[in-house]
This record gives C-alpha cells, structure tokens and sequence, in this order.
C-alpha cells in the first residue's frame, strides 16, 4: 500500500511529456490546432486525483511553460492556476458526469485557459488575436475522450492513488 502510494511520479512524468508536447516545434501553419496539452493533462489529473494534484502544481507548470515558450511571466501559470482551481472545485460533478457533459466542461476550462491569456497579451501587449485564436479548445475538446480514457488506463495500470 505505502508503494502505491508513492507513485506520484507517473503523475509528474505525464504533465512534463504534457509540457514538451507543448514546446515541440510543429510548422506554423498547423500552429494554430496544437490542442492545450498541459491544461488537458492537469485537468485529468486534478479530476482524477484532487487530493494530490493542487492549484500550485498548476501554478509551477506554468510558469515553466512561460519560461519555455516566452511567453509574459505568470500568463500561463495564472491560466493553469485557476482552470485547476475550477477543475478542482467540479472535480466531484465532473467524475460522475458523461463523457459528453465532461467534454463541455472541459471545453469551458480551456476557454478559460484562452481567455486569460488573451486578457494578459491585450493588457501587456496591447495585441488582439485572430478568430484562430479560439481553435485549440475544440480540438482539445474532441481529444479529451482519448486523453481520458489513455490517463485513467495508465494511472489504474501503474496503481497511482
């Protein structure tokens, strides 16, 4: 039981291939369909485990995605903060939820994700964004089954509690 216990690390090892599916370079043309893989993969996890995954894991992968993409400091870690906030709130609503109810939930956590960083570029760049801006959640979205069903299968497989 006490190993079980300690097998946070799956957990770790995810976000971080979360964070380099992130930063891998794709041309830009298909930039814009890169789904939010961090945000995705801590909404899972926050799901799935609220008692271990906290608003400050949210807030360190942040900022290492702002730091890994140069993006402004704290864009991202205030995004990924407060989606696993409202993640962490739901997490009960959301376990018992269908998958399709889960989805739009989690297509308004990403939206959440979007909205922030539009503000945050808007406020400190004074940059508006393209309608294209907004695709990534949708495809976050229709990834989400698999991303589900691909996590849930690791964490029951490898016994994370």
């Amino acid at each position: 039981m006490a190993q079980d216990q300690n097998r946070i690390w799956v957990v770790w090892l995810s976000l971080l291939a979360a964070l380099l599916l992130t930063i891998v370079p794709i041309p830009s043309a298909i930039e814009i369909y890169r789904p939010q893989w961090l945000a995705l993969f801590l909404i899972y996890w926050t799901i799935a485990l609220p008692e271990r995954i906290s608003v400050g894991h949210g807030f360190l992968f942040g900022l290492l995605l702002d730091v890994l993409t140069g993006t402004t400091m704290g864009e991202n870690a205030l995004s990924l903060s407060l989606i696993t906030f409202v993640a962490y709130q739901a997490h009960k609503r959301l376990r018992i939820s269908p998958y399709f109810q889960q989805a739009l939930s989690v297509l308004a956590l990403l939206f959440i994700q979007k909205i922030v960083s539009f503000l945050v570029l808007g406020i400190t760049l004074g940059m508006t964004t393209a309608t294209s801006y907004w695709i990534s959640p949708f495809i976050g979205t229709l990834l989400w089954p698999s991303i589900f069903f691909i996590l849930r299968k690791t964490r029951r497989r490898m016994r994370v509690r």
